[in-house]
């Protein structure tokens, strides 16, 4: 992973959304991730900056603030076996890798 060598199996890209619909947009596709038994997802978030947290969108990097805690409180969290910054070539400071544990 650190080389950029591993192509992830599905790819989410939530930049650019308000933060009601990035959080609708990462549980539905992680919920077709793991139905589709992928195991590396691509999370497509945006740079992180310093944020509000009672910010409801409006600025920048408010996604990437939010997102490791919804997936930590999501019901998809025991599904996560690591959540890694990604490889420059697919996107560095402004994406996530989520490693998905194998389905029993």
């Amino acid at each position: 992973m650190k080389a950029g060598s591993v192509e992830p199996d599905f790819t989410l890209d939530l930049h650019g959304h308000g933060l009601d619909a990035a959080y609708t947009r990462l549980m539905s596709g992680l919920a077709q991730a793991r139905a589709m038994e992928a195991r590396t997802i691509l999370l497509v978030t945006g740079k992180s900056r310093p944020v509000d947290p009672a910010d409801r969108g409006t600025r920048r990097g408010a996604i990437r603030a939010k997102v490791l805690d919804w997936l930590a409180a999501s019901s998809h969290s025991s599904a996560i076996s690591a959540i890694r910054r990604a490889h420059r070539r697919h996107g560095g400071e402004g994406a996530l890798y989520i490693i998905l544990r194998r389905p029993r």
